[in-house]
C-alpha cells in the first residue's frame, strides 16, 4: 500500500469519525428537546384534566347559589360568560387568561356566598364548595408541575449550543401558567 493511501484511508477515517461524533452529539441535543416538550405537554394535559374538572362543576355550583342569590345575577352571570370563555380557548395562551379570568369570578362568587348564611349552610352547597376547594388545589399543584417542567425546557431550548440547535429544530419557548395580577389582591367582603 502505497504512502498517500494510507494517509488518505486515515484521513477518511478520522473524517468518518468526526462525523459520527458530531451526528451522535445533535442526536442527542434533538431528542433531549423532544422528551422534554413530550413533558411539557403532559404536564399541561394533566392541568387541562383538573381544569376540566372544575369547569364540570361550576354549573352546579351555580345554580346552586342562584336559588338563594337570585338579585346577585351580575356575578352569577361574570362566571358563566368566564365559564363559556374557557370553553372556547383554544391555544394554550388563551386557556390560560380563560382561566385566570374563570378564578378570578368563582372568587368574586364566593364572596357574593359570605352574604346568604342559609346558603352556607346548605348540605349542597358545602359539598360542592368542598369539590371545588379540591379542585383548586389540584389545579395548584399541576400548575406548579407544569411550570417546573416549562422552565426545565426553556432552560434546555435557551443554554448555548443547545440555542442554536432549537431554532434550527423549531423548539420554541413555552409560556408559563402565571396567576392574574388581580389574583395578588384578596378579595373584600362587604355586608
Amino acid at each position: 500500500m502505497s504512502k498517500g493511501l494510507k494517509i488518505f484511508l486515515i484521513v477518511l477515517a478520522v473524517i468518518i469519525v468526526l462525523i459520527f461524533i458530531l451526528f451522535s452529539s445533535i442526536k442527542g441535543i434533538y431528542n433531549s428537546f423532544v422528551t422534554l416538550d413530550e413533558g411539557v405537554n403532559n404536564s399541561w394535559a394533566q392541568v387541562e384534566t383538573v381544569l376540566q374538572r372544575r369547569f364540570d362543576l361550576i354549573p352546579n355550583l351555580v345554580e346552586t347559589v342562584k336559588g338563594y342569590a337570585s338579585h346577585e345575577k351580575e356575578v352569577l352571570t361574570e362566571v358563566t360568560k368566564a365559564r363559556a370563555s374557557v370553553g372556547g380557548a383554544s391555544t394554550i395562551n388563551d386557556k390560560i387568561q380563560a382561566n385566570n379570568q374563570l378564578t378570578s369570578a368563582l372568587s368574586r362568587l364566593l364572596v357574593v356566598v359570605e352574604k346568604y348564611p342559609d346558603l352556607k349552610a346548605n348540605q349542597n352547597f358545602i359539598r360542592l364548595q368542598d369539590e371545588l376547594a379540591g379542585t383548586e388545589n389540584r389545579i395548584a399543584v399541576e400548575r406548579r408541575r407544569y411550570n417546573d417542567t416549562v422552565k426545565t425546557y426553556n432552560q434546555k431550548i435557551r443554554i448555548f449550543p443547545n440555542n442554536l440547535f432549537a431554532g434550527m429544530f423549531g423548539f420554541e419557548k413555552r409560556a408559563y401558567f402565571e396567576a392574574p395580577k388581580e389574583a395578588q389582591d384578596a378579595p373584600k367582603v362587604e355586608f
